[in-house]
């Protein structure tokens, strides 16, 4: 594995481990190597599902909510 996949690898784990705790980070693993889980597939229908401009406002509104603090990681 190259290190760009090992570091996507770790900043995931951490990511998830630090929404989901420890307990619900593994439930998660657990479930999507269980399920048959094609995310690509799974992002097509959810954006099926959305009507035009839906996302440009759930963003919108994430903007308003969460301003940038300036305390970014930069990549």
């Amino acid at each position: 594995m190259d290190s760009d996949a090992d570091d996507i690898l770790v900043r995931g784990m951490k990511a998830l481990t630090e929404k989901l705790g420890a307990v619900g980070t593994q439930r998660f693993i657990s479930i999507i190597s269980r399920e048959k889980f094609d995310y690509t597939e799974w992002r097509q229908e959810y954006f099926d599902s959305t009507v035009p401009g839906e996302f440009q406002q759930k963003a919108l509104e994430y903007a308003q909510n969460h301003p940038y603090t300036g305390d970014a990681e930069r990549l």
